[in-house]
């Protein structure tokens, strides 16, 4: 193992697997045979996996309810010298799951994170959608407070990258449908369910067609849902739309009565209407402003 120069504890964020043990790394098996304590999401589910790769380390519970307060007593440990390997019932820690606190108050404290990579269900997801990969946005379990939730469904509203976010089976078609009113019937998407699993399976379609799914289908497993972005010749088109209800020159006389001169008001009014600048100096010729 990895030794730390300052005497204190390393703290390791192994991934575990999301379903397939075969996807648990050689690394991963020797990093929990060699830490002193793992922290585990839910023992009695990690107790599995340990039984399975013949680890046998003691284990302590840090899950999402006792984050804050037990980040302290493990902090402590680690000062302490001990080193900590934190794993989560599947997938790599601080995604979507515990993790992402006790690693902000080890490196408040001087103590060394180092990440163990293995699988994530939402680059798993991403990478087979069929959906653009390049620039991608994790939005995993959408919140549940309605204005909380307003407010994220809005800023996803005209989100350029591909957007992943996760849903439990009996929320799916609901939020399927709510999903349909922000982006559209027909923004491309995929359905990415129970992967690295024996019933994994993606369905690429749209809203429309997703809807109409789960309406005969009863959702099962877990779903990861990957959206295509808008594109930003989508959005500049929505920008012009906004001024087709009033004339060129009005246009122009709105901002002039804003302040600007004529002419700083023509290349604004043509940068909006994504317009030639000689166009929409043409239509204000004879008028007066």
């Amino acid at each position: 193992m990895e030794k730390n120069n300052e005497a204190r504890g390393i703290l390791y964020l192994v991934a575990t697997p999301i379903g397939n043990l075969e996807d648990m790394t050689y690394r991963a098996v020797r990093i929990l045979n060699e830490v002193d304590l793992i922290a585990a999401e839910d023992t009695r589910n990690s107790i599995k996996l340990l039984n399975h790769f013949e680890i046998k380390k003691p284990m302590t519970s840090y899950h999402e309810f006792n984050k804050y307060d037990k980040a302290d007593m493990l902090i402590d440990k680690l000062l302490a010298g001990e080193s900590i390997a934190v794993i989560t019932d599947a997938g790599t820690p601080g995604i979507s799951d515990p993790g992402e606190v006790l690693a902000d108050k080890a490196i408040a404290s001087g103590i060394k994170v180092v990440p163990v990579p293995g699988a994530c269900a939402a680059v798993n997801g991403l990478i087979a959608s069929g959906q653009p990969t390049r620039r991608f946005a994790f939005d995993a379990f959408l919140p549940t407070d309605k204005n909380e939730r307003n407010d994220v469904l809005n800023e996803l509203k005209n989100e350029t990258r591909t957007m992943i976010i996760y849903e439990a089976p009996h929320r799916l078609k609901k939020t399927l449908v709510e999903l349909s009113k922000v982006f559209g019937m027909d923004r491309s998407l995929t359905i990415c369910k129970e992967l690295t699993k024996k019933y994994e399976n993606f369905y690429r379609t749209d809203f429309k067609g997703a809807i109409a799914k789960f309406e005969e289908e009863e959702a099962r497993g877990e779903y990861i849902l990957v959206i295509k972005g808008k594109t930003f010749s989508e959005i500049k088109e929505e920008e012009t739309k906004k001024w087709d209800d009033i004339s060129i020159t009005e246009h122009i006389d709105m901002y002039i009565k804003k302040g600007m001169s004529k002419k700083e008001a023509v290349k604004q009014v043509a940068s909006d209407r994504n317009m030639p600048k000689r166009d929409v100096y043409q239509e204000s010729i004879g008028h007066d402003f």
